[in-house]
């Protein structure tokens, strides 16, 4: 390489890219086994019993791992939620309230991206919390858990901001079964 070229991971950081990828791509197969059907199941009824105190909508979605173009770039789980918010139109509900919980299964990250009308009431840092309070659960491996305390927690923000009164027609705006990449 000559003088101004640039690589993007430097010799120092190798080992950790090299970890990194290995994690995603050879752990695949536990990360599925962590969440099996009838988990799945039990997280569908959750959030469908919880859109019943509320009008938002809660969408949960769990990779076994990243893209290769995320890996390569090092991108971080929030970056890749945010995508899956756009892909998977959580952004696209009638009162902008729709929820996304985010898991990547080998990094143990979480991520919560609420769409704009509730980010209006919520912070961020209040999100961050209840992602700290979930952690200890994630890296326990019990998953499942987690993601029913994640989405307890988001019901419970939704519910306060959002209720469901009993004149509000109810109807689904996004599936309910979590989606496991």
């Amino acid at each position: 390489m000559g003088p101004g070229s640039t690589t993007t991971t430097s010799i120092a950081t190798l080992p950790a890219a090299l970890w990194r990828l290995a994690r995603h791509r050879w752990g695949e197969p536990q990360a599925r086994r962590a969440l099996p059907g009838d988990t799945l199941e039990r997280l569908a009824a959750r959030v469908a019993a919880s859109e019943q105190q509320h009008t938002g909508q809660i969408r949960i979605v769990a990779e076994a791992s990243l893209p290769w173009s995320y890996l390569r770039r090092h991108a971080s789980a929030r970056e890749r939620a945010l995508m899956l918010f756009s892909k998977y139109r959580v952004w696209d509900t009638e009162h902008n309230n729709g929820v996304l919980i985010y898991l990547l299964l080998p990094e143990h990250a979480i991520e919560i991206v609420a769409d704009r009308g509730l980010a209006r009431h919520v912070a961020a840092d209040e999100w961050r919390d209840v992602i700290a309070l979930m952690a200890p659960r994630f890296r326990q491996e019990q998953y499942e858990e987690g993601l029913a305390q994640a989405v307890d927690a988001v019901s419970l923000r939704l519910a306060r901001h959002f209720p469901r009164l009993p004149d509000t027609p109810g109807h689904n705006e996004l599936p309910d079964a979590p989606v496991l990449r």
